[in-house]
């Protein structure tokens, strides 16, 4: 297989780690790779600029340096947004919407299995969680509200803010899963008012392997392993500096011009579905462009099988999903409660920094190709 011949749409799965971040995390595996938790002087340079690479990643989301912790990734802030509220608080009730990501989905099921009442919120026809029925839903034993920052499969974006004032007023405790949201948009957590928000590294141009959690000051929370101390004891374990390097430069690189790219993403997004549309009249789109991801374009081609159009397709890397469910179905669609026809046809592309005129130019020339 010769990559170059592959036209990669497929950037909400994973995305290629820019040259500037793999020359952080060489610097800081190959040269500056002394333990931070050494006390000589070699382990303590290296934990100075352990901390100053928090603070980049506290920038990215206008957090305090001293609220964020590094983890291996998305599925284990996830974790540990879930797993660490249920056991400070020990019992109580929880709400999911039905459409997380399964690494918010799975550890909930299991909080259910474990004695704790766990209620999954519906989302409307079109993907978002109204903040009304979160409303509705809210007992007096509730502990967490967790709903995703952007979803991962069909890129909309969830008024996090207007549920974050909801569970504010009640002193209920919100979370909100940003790994597709943090790089793409701005994403602020003052603004929004969430306690908890979760990172993903391979998302952001970063290495798969490292992530964050924001855990606000005020949040009581338990980890979930133990041991040296390190991240607090929040998150336990030698720090994986290179990759944290890395996770901050991606992050300064993001925070630079997250509004242009998004700006040149939607253009993008646009001229592909305009093109696809022509091609193919009979195209259902999944959200509204406006309140999506800027990256991001859910589509079915109604009456055909998008299974078998990536297939047929080969050339073009895109998904007919999110990259972590498994052979049952996309558990997003099921929420949506999409008609079959619709489902069986739908496509997602993503797109990345490395998107350009002419991937999209040549996509529509394969599908014209396709559907002569």
């Amino acid at each position: 297989m010769k990559i170059k011949d592959l036209i990669y749409l497929d950037y909400n799965a994973t995305t290629p780690c820019l040259p500037e971040v793999i020359e952080a995390f060489k610097l800081y595996s190959l040269e500056y790779f002394a333990n931070p938790s050494s006390g000589h002087k070699f382990g303590i340079f290296v934990k100075e600029h352990l901390e100053k690479f928090r603070q980049k990643i506290a920038e990215l989301i206008n957090a305090e340096p001293e609220e964020i912790y590094f983890t291996s990734g998305g599925t284990e802030s996830n974790h540990l947004a879930l797993f660490g509220i249920a056991l400070a608080k020990e019992k109580g009730h929880i709400l999911v919407s039905a459409f997380e990501h399964p690494s918010v989905l799975n550890p909930a099921a299991k909080l259910l299995e474990l004695g704790f009442d766990v209620d999954f919120i519906p989302v409307n026809s079109q993907g978002y969680v109204e903040p009304g029925e979160i409303e509705k839903r809210l007992k007096s034993d509730t502990i967490l509200v967790s709903v995703m920052f952007a979803n991962n499969e069909i890129g909309t974006i969830q008024p996090v803010k207007e549920i974050a004032q909801i569970c504010k007023e009640r002193k209920i405790i919100f979370h909100t899963d940003a790994c597709q949201a943090v790089g793409k948009i701005p994403v602020d957590v003052k603004e929004i008012g969430c306690d908890l928000l979760s990172i993903a590294g391979h998302k952001m141009y970063a290495p798969k392997g490292i992530g964050a959690i924001f855990i606000r000051k005020s949040v009581d929370i338990s980890p979930l392993f133990f041991g040296g101390g390190q991240e607090r004891g929040i998150r336990p374990g030698t720090e994986p500096v290179g990759l944290i390097a890395a996770l901050a430069k991606a992050a300064e690189i993001a925070k630079i011009d997250v509004e242009a790219e998004a700006e040149r993403l939607i253009y993008l997004r646009e001229q592909l579905y305009e093109g696809l549309k022509e091609i193919y009249p009979e195209l259902y789109r999944y959200g509204i462009p406006e309140k999506t991801l800027p990256n991001t374009l859910t589509i079915s081609f109604v009456g055909k099988k998008g299974t078998q159009i990536l297939a047929d397709l080969h050339q073009i890397c895109a998904s007919t999903g999110s990259a972590c469910h498994d052979r049952k179905g996309s558990h997003t669609l099921l929420a949506l409660k999409v008609k079959p026809e619709i489902a069986e046809g739908t496509i997602r592309f993503s797109l990345g920094r490395y998107t350009n005129l002419e991937d999209i130019e040549n996509t529509l020339e394969f599908f014209r190709e396709y559907f002569k």
